[in-house]
């Protein structure tokens, strides 16, 4: 452990007085090289739209000190950019979510900032919405999504409601690193700020109007409500609760059993340890209460409600999970059939999807006549393609836009994800069909037919302590400098490299450009139409690699897709 860990770790014994579960921490750490210098041996890092990281004491932790300073960064972009700014707030069910929200909104008063923040949890697409309502000039949403309980974050968003830029977040960060930890950060009393009127909570007029934008997003609502569409839904102790619910009562939706282990916010995520819609487990308690409710739909949003996962019956009794892709891919689907047959569909309409999310959608995109816009992973890439239609006032071309991980939006009302109206447009869809006696696994089976049989999946490498970031490094530097010729079995035809911006055909070297901002995130496109993209986390210590197939049974896609991903794993080293 070297000299300066040490010095961060003794100034933090004798300045982090405010939070006594830190004092205690720090105690209980003394005389252990190990722990303190994995709190202590970096600052946690701002990265490209906020914090994210387990809650405890260190600069490498989410603690009131870290959220002090980063908020402070904050207010000084903010006021050197805006006149009379004004930031909104929101917050999930985390562990000290509540803390840090309000943490964020004492230091924002104290820079002259007001604040907007709503008087209890809300999803992160109600902060969104939140920014855009009350024309603020930025937002933060306390959470770290879909992380396990030890985690909590702190995302930032613009003034049009999306997640900040890369130019934006480069000068956020500078202005973080000029905050010392201690002292650094000025601070205003909370219900001084309330009396006063610099700290507003955002009331019922906001809600409303949301959940009324949500509803105009409908497209075959009126029969919702006769199609006797049965559901289990489960916020998995977040923040989905209270406006997923009122959502579907408002379209019609009578029968919604709410798993009561997983109803009401708990941040210790008792009954799923991951709480995420992605992970089977996370479901097991819906799936549990499923044997015995019957539904036609499972429905599971994660603690800060901007992603949905659902499961569907099984003619043998048994409920089948749906991948992000596959909701996505039916979505887009429903809504490009649908609008075309009402005659609803804007000229020249506009979908835009992630570079790792699934091609089969842009053969529905040609078939009905659809721009598809491709953009980086993450979904402020597909919020700022809204701003970009916004900004020429063609935002109405906007169809939909959705990412492999299981996030999904209609409308240009938000600027992020968002699992409110995504379960709004899944019970429909799937009440939609049930009116003409189509189950949603029978959709699926249809949409394969008819587009093909395509198979994505993900993984993931762990790479956790000091030396992960250095690992995850090497690995993308070894596989640009040792482009692996076959995966698989399956010769690799061209490399893309989104750092080079360019992409390389292997036979004949020709160079094509890659036209998106850079990013370090490799592609290897290989035979039959398969590919690898590995890219590291942006918010976890792990490398992730997007798998996708096609063939002509789903059998044949599966056993390609295992020989793929077991071949990559080896060339990685795990």
């Amino acid at each position: 452990m070297t000299d300066q860990i040490m010095s961060a770790y003794k100034l933090w014994c004798e300045s982090a007085v405010d939070d006594a579960d830190l004092i205690s921490e720090l105690k209980s750490i003394e005389g252990d090289d190990e722990a303190i210098s994995d709190r202590f041996y970096r600052d946690l890092e701002f990265g490209t739209g906020g914090l994210r990281g387990v809650i405890g004491a260190g600069s490498y932790r989410m603690n009131i000190y870290t959220v002090r300073r980063a908020t402070q960064g904050l207010a000084d972009y903010v006021n050197g950019d805006f006149e009379n700014g004004s930031v909104a707030i929101s917050y999930d069910s985390r562990i000290k979510s509540d803390v840090f929200a309000k943490e964020a909104a004492r230091v924002l008063v104290a820079n002259g900032i007001k604040v907007y923040i709503y008087p209890e949890l809300m999803p992160t697409p109600m902060l969104s919405y939140a920014v855009r309502y009350f024309g603020a000039s930025a937002g933060i949403m306390v959470t770290a999504s879909h992380n396990p309980a030890k985690y909590n974050g702190y995302k930032v968003y613009g003034s049009d409601g999306c997640q900040i830029t890369l130019d934006v977040a480069n000068t956020v960060i500078g202005k973080i690193e000029a905050v010392p930890m201690f002292g650094g950060a000025k601070i205003a009393d909370f219900e001084e700020a309330l009396d006063s009127g610099m700290i507003q909570y955002i009331g019922r007029d906001c809600i409303d109007s949301y959940l009324d934008k949500v509803r105009e997003q409908g497209i075959h609502t009126d029969l919702v409500a006769d199609s006797g569409l049965k559901v289990v839904y489960t916020p998995l102790n977040g923040t989905g609760n209270k406006p997923v619910r009122e959502i579907l009562d408002r379209i019609g939706i009578k029968e919604v059993t709410v798993v009561p282990e997983q109803e009401n916010p708990d941040g210790n995520f008792p009954t799923c340890p991951f709480p995420n819609p992605e992970i089977k487990e996370a479901l097991a308690c819906g799936l549990k209460l499923c044997e015995t409710v019957k539904p036609d739909l499972l429905l599971a949003t994660d603690p800060d409600c901007d992603r949905v996962g659902i499961a569907v019956p099984s003619p043998d009794g048994d409920y089948v999970l749906f991948t992000g892709n596959e909701v996505g891919a039916l979505l887009m689907e429903y809504i490009c059939s649908e609008r075309k047959a009402l005659g609803t569909m804007p000229e020249r309409p506009v979908a835009v999807k992630t570079i790792v999310t699934t091609d089969i959608v842009a053969k529905m995109a040609e078939e009905y006549g659809v721009e598809l816009r491709e953009v980086l992973t993450g979904f402020k890439f597909i919020g700022e393609q809204i701003g970009f239609l916004e900004a020429d006032g063609e935002d109405d071309r906007y169809i939909f836009g959705f990412e492999e991980s299981y996030g999904y939006l209609a409308g240009s009302y938000v600027r992020d994800k968002d699992a409110v109206i995504a379960s709004m447009l899944i019970c429909e869809m799937a009440a939609f069909y049930r009116t003409k006696g189509i189950s949603l696994l029978e959709a699926r089976k249809r949409m394969y037919a008819k587009y093909g049989n395509y198979l994505h999946s993900q993984q993931s490498f762990v790479c956790e302590g000091e030396t992960g970031m250095q690992r995850m490094q090497e690995i993308m530097a070894d596989l640009r400098s040792n482009i692996p010729a076959q995966i698989g079995g399956l010769k690799t035809l061209r490399f893309g490299d989104y750092i080079a911006s360019e992409e390389t055909d292997l036979a004949t070297g020709e160079k094509t450009a890659i036209e998106l901002p850079k990013s370090d995130v490799l592609a290897f496109r290989l035979e039959d139409n398969a590919s690898v993209i590995i890219r590291p986390s942006g918010t976890e210590p792990k490398i992730k690699a997007y798998y996708t197939t096609i063939g002509q049974t789903a059998q044949q896609a599966a056993d390609l897709q295992k020989k793929i991903a077991d071949d990559f794993k080896a060339i990685l080293g795990f």
